[in-house]
């Protein structure tokens, strides 16, 4: 784990943790408990983005393409870290639009950091993922060497997630926010 502390910048309210990082990272879960250690709600990006849209995820990238689910999770993402205390959980390619890389700067972004050959045993092929379509594995791996830098410089806590439980790696990141981080 590393943590070098988020900046405040005054506002009144902004999340206590935005968890980043690529599918299967846990993110969902991780947040699902966070949030209920923190006493706090949580939002998932992804989730917001499937209620605004009235369909899933993965309807959205086959009969919109892809272009528009950016262009929904830019807003979903803009709302959840600039309108929402709590926990937020962000989509796995939410880091790489250029905005909201500005939006999270100095923020307290939390990347579950997870091996290649953990992500491919948890994604599986039981979940739809629109971005692992082809080969999934080879899919995951092109993936992980675009998004891992981008990942990498936002966070300001890493915390591997391999061969750990969601409650273990929740209580790790509720230690350090409760330990040196303030919200608003």
């Amino acid at each position: 784990m590393t943590a070098s502390g988020p900046e405040q910048d005054g506002r009144t309210s902004f999340p206590l943790v935005i968890l980043i990082g690529p599918p299967g990272a846990g993110k969902t879960t991780v947040g699902t408990e966070l949030a209920e250690r923190l006493g706090v709600s949580f939002a998932d990006t992804d989730a917001s983005i499937a209620a605004a849209a009235g369909k899933p995820v993965s309807d959205i990238f086959v009969e919109d393409g892809e272009a528009a689910f950016r262009e929904l999770e830019r807003t979903a993402v803009a709302a959840a870290i600039d309108g929402r205390d709590g926990v937020v959980g962000l989509g796995g390619g939410a880091v790489m639009d250029t905005a909201t890389q500005e939006r999270l700067a100095g923020r307290p972004v939390v990347y579950l950091q997870t091996s290649f050959p953990e992500l491919a045993k948890r994604v599986g092929m039981d979940r739809p993922r629109p971005l692992l379509i082809g080969n999934p594995r080879a899919q995951l791996k092109a993936l992980l060497d675009r998004r891992l830098p981008v990942y990498t410089r936002l966070a300001w806590m890493t915390v591997d997630t391999d061969g750990r439980e969601p409650g273990e790696i929740a209580a790790q990141i509720a230690a350090a926010v409760g330990g040196g981080m303030t919200a608003g």
